[in-house]
């Protein structure tokens, strides 16, 4: 069951960028870190990248992580689930994420 999404709503599926310290390492190797929407797919995931950065995508990897549950006083619950994409980029592109000020 894949769900369809028109080219106008590709932006959406990209919730923010995840900037850590073993994400900005990974960005020396060409590869850019995503939270996206838990339903995207890989081809929709790539889609979005290169219509909104307008650079080739070369590979996109995708882990589906694990609700955080949460305790407030005796209540439990859980934060929503996420899902992260690794976006690999061909050499020579780059995408410019902290523009010069």
């Amino acid at each position: 069951m894949t769900i369809r999404v028109a080219d106008r709503d590709l932006p959406d599926l990209i919730r923010n960028v995840i900037v850590t310290e073993k994400a900005t390492i990974m960005m020396e190797q060409n590869k850019y870190v995503f939270d996206v929407v838990p339903q995207a797919t890989k081809p929709q995931i790539k889609a979005a990248i290169e219509s909104l950065f307008e650079v080739k995508v070369k590979r996109v990897d995708t882990q589906n992580l694990p609700r955080k549950t949460r305790r407030v006083g005796k209540f439990l619950g859980a934060k929503p689930k996420y899902k992260r994409a690794i976006v690999t980029i061909v050499e020579g592109q780059e995408i410019v994420l902290f523009p010069e000020v």
